[in-house]
């Protein structure tokens, strides 16, 4: 049954919402009062759902359209519930209580049956103490007027509903957690506090027929074994042709510290212990029948964790866990950030597959994931969707988020590269972020090249390039950079304008990418510094298909003071460099010669120009390192309250400058929890804006720091007639500057001359931090960066290794810059937007987004219909501009800024989609295009497929005739108004729901809504005339059945005498 399986899947949390679904049929629920789902019970093949919640409540929710919702809902107002049970094709909802108490509730109408089992009345009268809240209500499988009730002291009563009384009760010494019938309906099975399991007789009084102890160790002198753990849940499924199993969560022996939550499976003689990586919430046997009473046929168990779903295949030997394809290890490692990236080339998702499939561990089983209720929508809206997550372990992490799937595509663990056991000398080094020293703080990626770079906490920089092909790395290329820290007065840089010393620095030389052994050595080698903050591995590295590292760049100590953080970080294929940079300035780095190009001071960059009057500062007397994922502008004066102007110092003395960018991240957020706390805790709870966005003090503007980056080839200067590779730097005082690049020709050259970086000064000045910048030619089109295709870096099959070609940017200038404008550069900053013409450089548009907010994020996108810019601002608003115009668009109050979690992850891309992580373990995705929005109710899957319910299991002959078969009991006959009487209405209170038919809002409104309504409503009608229909034709064939069997006897008694009968 498709909807049999449905129930497999139903993921109840802590926080009151679940989904369900095959992959790729995913749909979120949640309760409004927020509470604990504490049980789920599915109206098999019906499409509906009862949940139980901590707040006693319960709910009927709806099913059957794409966005379930609350039919009814009944709130307890007197009783804690502590256990629900509803009957396969019953529609009465059994309720247990904290009180002892047993409550019956009509489904369909979602009302109290007068009908109460009251618990003194079910335990024995000479038994004064109260039996304990019910934790178990189940019916026997043979007898649907027995109900079998267990209370948590460990008493058990056999109910018989007609009469209104205990047959039977059974007592046991240890308290009860969970019971399990046997099919046949005459033993049932009891997990008990201890670690016991006891069997027990349904018509036996007294003792238990059998009590175990499966995880105790048995004593040699006969007596009681030791006390276990308690065992939470027990289930019991026969076979046809073997053995039952017993298969229970818990158990273990109280002298197995420190071991992993464990699932026992127990079949004939054989036993089995699974471990599991977090604590189990729950477990459910999955069988080939719906019906109780028949064998089971067990063949997967699926067991809810903590923070995981597993399914274990009962049918193979050794019990192998299938391939779980739902993205439950988001949280796997805690998320330190994000990217989102629409519309990618069609060939990455499949590469990315197929490199990511060679991952998988082997011993999964080779059966299909059993779960495959529902159906998937039929949208048609499809793009390829990848998200990229950051995590705190330093693994990196590629979604596949095409329609309104999340799927996991290939995993990177970026550790790798560094050595873990770190000797009591480098101890000191890694004070930087001893709790999670490889967590990602920044990625930057070119979907086109599949160039990947990573910035990690500790102030390392990994480049990686995609490869089909395993390689053996034997040595990773490193380069170690110096930023230096004081600026005095002799310090100042030249006038700007000129190259900085980048053509003759003797260390430049292509020669230098060779990884050095030891830390390099300079003129203030005796200062203490020279150290990274982690230690590169010098092993060789075997790296699997995929992302491969091609180099690693290390910020060092400097004067026995940690590197800065990262702040920002960009790269470009096409010209082969990766940018990076902190408060002290910028860093490039190319990364075909793996040599540092240049290396420069924010106040450098400026040459004379620099606006501000900036004052040396004197050391501090205290240093403490830059810990966690901390804002560069966050924390203590103490830590960063000075200006640092770099003299960097490379592996072989060169004096080259330096420069990166953090991927439009702005810098304007504490990322980062004072040291010996927990990091992402008190980054998720505490928001603090880092500076205010008009800086007048000096102090602040000796702390400039870079905030973004931009490659593209545009005019580099007023008045330029040709376009020039460039990189734009974007700092956190709103200052854009230029530094123009020279690079050699591709081939052979592009192996051996030197990339030459000039700056040519400030562009534009803006309120606030510079988030974002973009270019768009003469008619307002977006320019992408120039960008590489990908090749295979490795060597091919006939031993020719392929050379890229470098691809530029398709502009053509006009050939009269001096009539027509050609391009236009947009810059998004914490304030305010800036259109400004090129090569002319004024500004022809301005838009003061807000006043009295910030924005924390911006993304230049691109929709169906042309470019705008998004905003994403710390008060919840979410606007959009045009561009060039910029005109606003849109502004919508969506999401006030509760934690930094949000702030931490919110991006924007192309075809109005963003997204952010709007718990620890969930991503939220959200549009602001009007198509998606239009297309979205196609694109949900449907949770709903209705299929033929198994025929019920044959009683047999000799069954029917003496008895001992599935005996049926007429609920409405018992629990109705008219036998049982209304129930108390201070009890319960019913609240109506706003989902179903009559509050469906599926279809917006008007004619669409209207049709869709009548659609519905015509659907229900003819489904219940087809069972109508079904129903009265069953009818006659039963009245001619029983016309004709009379017709029969009629004619073989009409010539009998009354004697001869």
């Amino acid at each position: 049954m498709e909807e049999a399986r449905l129930v497999n899947k139903a993921d109840c949390t802590s926080a009151g919402h679940y989904r369900f679904g095959r992959p790729g049929v995913e749909c979120y629920c949640q309760h409004e009062s927020g509470a604990a789902v504490i049980q789920l019970q599915f109206l098999i093949n019906e499409g509906a759902l009862v949940s139980a919640l901590a707040d006693d409540s319960v709910h009927l929710w709806n099913l059957r359209q794409k966005r379930p919702a609350i039919l009814h809902s009944l709130k307890f107002s007197r009783e804690r519930i502590t256990f629900c049970h509803l009957p396969f094709q019953s529609k009465w909802l059994y309720i247990g209580t904290e009180r002892g108490n047993v409550h019956i509730v009509n489904v369909e109408s979602f009302m109290l049956s007068g009908y109460v089992i009251m618990w003194n009345k079910a335990i024995e009268l000479s038994s004064k103490a109260h039996p304990g809240p019910v934790v178990h209500i189940s019916d026997n499988p043979m007898d649907e007027g027995k109900l079998i009730i267990g209370f948590e002291s460990g008493i058990v009563v056999l109910w018989d509903l007609k009469s209104k009384k205990a047959d039977y009760r059974y007592a046991h010494d240890e308290a009860i957690h969970s019971v399990a019938w046997h099919h046949e309906g005459k033993q049932f099975i009891c997990s008990h506090s201890d670690g016991t399991l006891t069997t027990w007789n349904v018509r036996g009084q007294g003792r238990p027929i059998q009590t175990i102890t499966p995880h105790g160790k048995q004593p040699k002198d006969g007596k009681k074994p030791e006390p276990c753990k308690p065992i939470l849940k027990v289930e019991y499924k026969t076979t046809r042709t073997g053995e039952p199993f017993i298969i229970f969560s818990g158990g273990l022996s109280y002298d197995t510290v420190g071991r992993r939550p464990c699932l026992t499976v127990m079949h004939g003689k054989s036993t089995a212990v699974l471990e599991m990586d977090y604590p189990i919430v729950d477990f459910l046997t999955l069988c080939e029948t719906p019906y109780p009473n028949d064998f089971q046929e067990p063949y997967a168990v699926v067991v809810l964790l903590e923070k995981d779903l597993v399914v274990i295949d009962l049918a193979q030997n050794g019990y192998p866990i299938f391939e779980n394809p739902y993205p439950l290890t988001i949280h796997e490692s805690p998320v330190t950030c994000c990217e989102y990236f629409a519309d990618c080339p069609v060939d990455l998702i499949p590469a990315l597959y197929s490199v990511g499939s060679r991952q998988k561990r082997q011993g999964y089983s080779k059966k299909e994931w059993p779960v495959s209720g529902g159906n998937w929508g039929q949208g048609t809206l499809s793009y390829p969707e990848i998200i990229i997550t950051g995590h705190a372990d330093g693994t990196v992490k590629f979604w596949d988020a095409s329609a309104i799937m999340l799927q996991v595509l290939y995993k990177l663990k970026t550790a790798k590269v560094f050595d873990r056991n770190r000797s009591k000398e480098d101890k000191g080094s890694t004070e930087v972020s001893d709790e999670d020293p490889f967590a990602i703080q920044i990625m930057a990626w070119c979907p086109e090249s599949r160039m990947l770079c990573v910035a990690g906490v500790s102030a390392n920089v990994i480049v990686y390039r995609f490869s089909k092909l395993e390689v053996t790395t034997e040595v990773v290329q490193l380069l170690e950079v110096r930023m230096q820290s004081e600026l005095n007065e002799t310090d100042s840089p030249d006038g700007g304008g000129e190259p900085t010393s980048a053509h003759h620095t003797p260390g430049a030389s292509p020669h230098t990418s060779g990884p050095p052994s030891q830390p390099s050595t300079s003129s203030n080698n005796s200062d203490g510094g020279n150290m990274p903050c982690l230690k590169v591995r010098s092993t060789p590295l075997k790296q699997s298909a995929g992302y491969q590292v091609d180099l690693v760049v290390q910020l060092v100590w400097v004067s026995g003071e940690p590197p800065q953080q990262i702040t920002s970080l960009a790269l470009n294929s096409s010209y082969g460099l990766v940018v990076f940079g902190n408060s002290n300035g910028v860093a490039v780095v190319d990364y075909i010669q793996k040599t540092v190009v240049l290396n420069l001071g924010t106040v450098e960059l400026y040459g004379s120009n620099d606006p501000y009057q900036r004052q040396p500062r004197s050391p501090r007397k205290s240093r403490q390192p830059s810990g966690g994922l901390c804002d560069i502008n966050e924390g203590s004066a103490t830590s960063e309250d000075r200006c640092k102007s770099p003299t960097s110092v490379l592996m072989s003395n060169t004096n080259l400058h330096q420069f990166y960018n953090g991927g439009g991240r702005g810098v304007l957020l504490s990322v980062c929890p004072p040291r010996g706390a927990n990091p992402l805790d008190h980054r998720d709870n505490s928001f603090s804006r880092s500076r205010s966005s008009s800086v007048t003090s000096i102090d602040k503007e000796a702390r400039e720091a870079i905030s973004f980056f931009h490659f593209c080839e545009t005019f580099a200067r007023k008045g330029d007639s040709t376009l020039t590779p460039c990189l734009f730097v974007g700092t956190s005082l709103g200052t854009v500057l230029v530094l123009v690049l020279t690079l050699p020709p591709a081939g052979e050259q592009r192996q051996l001359q030197p990339v030459i970086i000039s700056p040519v000064g400030m562009l534009v000045r803006l309120k606030g931090s510079v988030l974002r910048m973009a270019f768009l030619d003469s008619s307002g089109s977006l320019l992408p960066p120039s960008y590489d295709p990908w090749y295979e870096p490795n060597v091919t099959t006939d031993g020719e290794e392929k050379v890229p070609k470098r691809r530029p940017v398709s502009v053509s200038p006009s050939t009269s810059q001096e009539l027509s404008e050609s391009q236009y550069t947009v810059v998004c900053s914490e304030k305010q937007a800036k259109v400004i013409s090129l090569p002319s450089q004024t500004c022809i548009y301005k838009h003061n987004i807000t006043e009295t907010s910030f924005i924390l994020r911006a993304d230049v996108v691109q929709m169906s219909q042309g470019v705008c810019v998004a905003c994403f601002c710390a008060n919840g608003h979410i606007k959009t501009l045009s561009l060039p115009g910029l005109r606003p668009l849109m502004d919508v109050n969506y999401l006030p800024l509760t934690d930094m979690r949000i702030a931490r992850t919110f991006c924007f891309t192309n075809l109005g989609q963003a997204m952010y992580l709007c718990s620890p373990t969930e991503i939220q995705r959200i549009t602001y295009s009007q198509e998606t929005c239009e297309n979205l109710q196609e694109m949900l899957g449907e949770l709903f497929t209705p299929v033929e319910t198994p025929e019920a299991p044959n009683r047999g002959f000799f069954k029917g005739l003496f008895g001992g078969g599935a005996q049926s009991l007429d609920r409405e006959e018992l629990f109705g108004e008219l036998a049982a009487g209304k129930a108390s209405r201070s009890l319960a209170q019913h609240i109506p729901g706003p989902g179903g038919i009559e509050g469906m809002k599926g279809a917006a409104s008007g004619v669409v809504g209207d049709l869709a309504r009548a659609r519905i409503a015509l659907d229900e009608r003819g489904q219940k005339l087809g069972e109508l229909e079904e129903r009265t034709a069953a009818m006659m064939a039963s009245a001619d059945s029983f016309s004709k069997h009379a017709h029969e006897m009629m004619l073989k008694c009409k010539d009998k005498k009354w004697y001869q009968f």
